[in-house]
């Protein structure tokens, strides 16, 4: 029998049924479900995110804020552009930001586009403006060299730096954490603004392909001489292999290193499937090459003034120009490699630094001109823009006027000593005879005959004489005149001496033949002023025959070349100045050498001037003496001729 519970009974179970808080605290809480704790790392994860976006944006904005205007990518703000060539067609120098014409992906050959890719971006149409695989494989190629030797940043990235360079926001070589970053933001707004033509469009009118060009027309024109929509293969390579190093690759100075960069071009052109083998070694025996270009060192110095000339002549100030000069490369060669040999020869033993030459043909057509002997350490140029005193080879001057006054080179003059207060001109290495003729005085600089023919015809005729062969400088007013103590430029004394050279027919020095744009269409030609007549030329070919007297046993009997030649040697106070003027059949030539700080230079070593013209015009073209007046061409009569003689003896 069950018997139920009494209540005591109940109370017991109660209390047995009742846990007690030691038994409670040892059972184990049941797990939280999984859901629960993703929802928590999910909030989390949302919280760090907000402050990542918030962070993230702050330093975009940060990174952003002085970023320029990107539609400044399509214009072009430059300098026109001026490219020098010598007569023969030979590039001098160029000038200026050489743009060409704008051009556009889609018309042009697609090895162009192709070449510039294979070397420079080859997933340029499947990356976003930055290219990750390219970018993992530079860095393990740097880092297992040790140094950098391959780049990953995009043509996207690469026109990023170039205008923020363009800009001026960073200098060319900074290599700062901010410029990189900014570049990449740039980059990836670059990608989202433009399609792919338009940044590759963009990329070939801004990028520099060396030798003053900027664009792919103006490099295409430079080096080339054509159209880029009628590049051939190989010059394509050529143009895309100048982005790693213009400099270096230049087809112009480097053409050896331009044509195996192009090979490299041509080969990457192959693995991405551009074109096939067979085709990249018939574009490289049929490679074409580029217009020559002088590589003397001494070059700036012409077209530097060229320059000049063109910026104070030119109507055109706003177009790209090409200016055909008359310099003869070979004679301008020839001449660099004389300056050359006379420093090696004379710089010390003689006490000279500086040198220059001026050569020109019988009508003013400039065919060499050196301004000085280095012209990264000095720009300013002798041969032009220095004045200078001549010293005896002002003394052509003198003996003109004499001529012209009506004494002859075979008339006597007296050479003794001679005084004017306590002035007494001496003779430098020259003795005295009693009277020796006019041709003998050229012949050996003698200056008492030379003051003496000064007093007689008077300061004003031999000023006026002066004038009128084209020396525009300020003269002494005084006897000193005859002796060269005026000043003159090495141009405008070689100018005068052509002229005398030219049976006294007018001589204007000239050296721009033609300037043209880049399509060649002509802007300019030079067209020679009708020759006058400055002398007498019968005058002026007795004048010849005294000069050249100077070379047969005067003066400059050491600087004579083979054949005919004529001219006059000259000294300036203190050896502070060395001068040959003179000419053979074909050219007129001066020199100078001194130093620009009037130090004296060494007479005991010779003159460093003389040695100059003889290695120089020894290897120009000989031949036989200028063609003498017209026979019908009278003997000026000369009304002072017995007063002069009766004076002067």
């Amino acid at each position: 029998m069950k018997l139920s519970p009494g209540p005591e009974d109940r109370l017991s179970v109660s209390r047995e049924t009742t846990s007690s808080p030691d038994k409670e605290s040892n059972k184990k809480k049941p797990p939280r479900s999984p859901q629960k704790r993703f929802g928590g790392l999910s909030k989390w994860l949302f919280i760090a995110g907000i402050w990542g976006l918030f962070v993230g944006g702050i330093l975009v904005l940060w990174f952003t804020y002085d970023l320029p205007d990107i539609t400044k990518l399509q214009q072009t703000e430059r300098r026109p552009s001026l490219t020098i060539l010598a007569k023969d067609g030979t590039k001098l120098a160029t000038y200026g930001d050489l743009h060409g014409e704008m051009v556009t992906v889609t018309n042009l050959p697609p090895h162009v586009t192709q070449a510039l890719l294979a070397i420079e971006d080859r997933r340029f149409y499947s990356h976003f403006g930055v290219d990750i695989i390219g970018l993992l494989r530079a860095i393990w190629v740097n880092s297992r060299a040790g140094h950098v030797v391959q780049g990953g940043s995009t043509l996207t990235q690469q026109l990023a730096k170039n205008f923020l360079q363009s800009e001026k926001l960073y200098p060319i070589h900074d290599r700062s954490l901010r410029r990189k970053i900014q570049e990449a933001l740039l980059a990836l707004w670059l990608e989202h603004k433009f399609t792919k033509d338009q940044i590759l469009t963009i990329y070939l009118n801004r990028v520099y392909f060396g030798s003053g060009t900027y664009g792919l027309a103006a490099a295409s024109y430079h080096y080339f001489g054509k159209n880029p929509k009628n590049l051939s293969l190989y010059e394509s390579a050529v143009i895309a292999g100048l982005l790693k190093a213009p400099s270096k690759y230049s087809p112009s100075t480097n053409p050896d290193l331009a044509d195996q960069r192009a090979a490299q071009v041509l080969e990457n052109m192959v693995k991405e499937g551009h074109i096939s083998e067979g085709l990249k070694d018939a574009s490289l025996v049929l490679a074409s090459s580029t217009s020559p270009t002088f590589r003397g060192s001494a070059i700036r110095y012409f077209t530097d003034w060229i320059a000049d000339l063109v910026q104070v002549q030119n109507k055109f100030t706003d177009k790209d120009l090409v200016v055909t000069t008359t310099l003869d490369p070979s004679l301008q060669r020839l001449a660099e490699s004389a300056v050359a040999q006379t420093m090696v020869e004379k710089g010390e033993s003689a006490k000279v630094s500086e040198l220059s030459l001026v050569s020109m043909t019988y009508d003013g057509a400039i065919q060499a001109l050196v301004g000085g002997t280095n012209y990264r350490k000095s720009q300013f140029n002798r041969a032009t823009q220095a004045l200078r005193q001549p010293g005896s080879a002002f003394k052509v001057i003198l003996y003109l006027a004499a001529l012209e006054a009506g004494l002859s080179p075979h008339d006597y003059v007296s050479d003794l000593p001679i005084r004017f207060g306590k002035w007494a001109p001496r003779n430098y290495k020259y003795q005295a005879r009693g009277e020796i003729s006019l041709e003998e005085a050229v012949a050996y600089s003698v200056n008492t005959v030379s003051v003496r023919l000064a007093y007689r015809l008077g300061i004003p005729q031999i000023v006026a004489t002066a004038r009128r062969l084209g020396i525009k400088a300020a003269l002494p007013d005084d006897l000193t005149i005859v002796l060269g103590t005026g000043e003159t430029t090495l141009l405008e004394l070689t100018t005068a001496y052509a002229i005398i050279a030219n049976n006294g027919l007018s001589v204007t020095p000239y050296a721009i033949l033609k300037i043209t744009d880049l399509e060649g269409h002509p802007l300019y030609t030079y067209q020679p002023p009708l020759p006058q007549h400055v002398v007498n030329p019968f005058v002026a070919h007795s004048l010849v025959q005294m000069l050249r007297a100077v070379f047969v046993y005067g003066t400059g009997q050491k600087a004579a070349v083979s054949g005919f030649c004529a001219g006059k040697t000259g000294t300036s106070q203190r050896h502070r100045d060395s001068w040959l003027m003179g000419f053979t059949p074909y050219l007129i030539t001066g020199t100078w050498a001194g130093n620009d700080n009037n130090t004296p230079m060494k007479s005991e070593a010779g003159s460093p001037a003389a040695r100059l013209w003889h290695l120089y015009m020894s290897g120009t073209p000989q031949g036989n003496p200028p063609s003498p007046p017209p026979q019908e061409t009278e003997e000026p009569s000369g009304g002072l001729l017995e007063n002069l003689l009766d004076s002067l003896l």
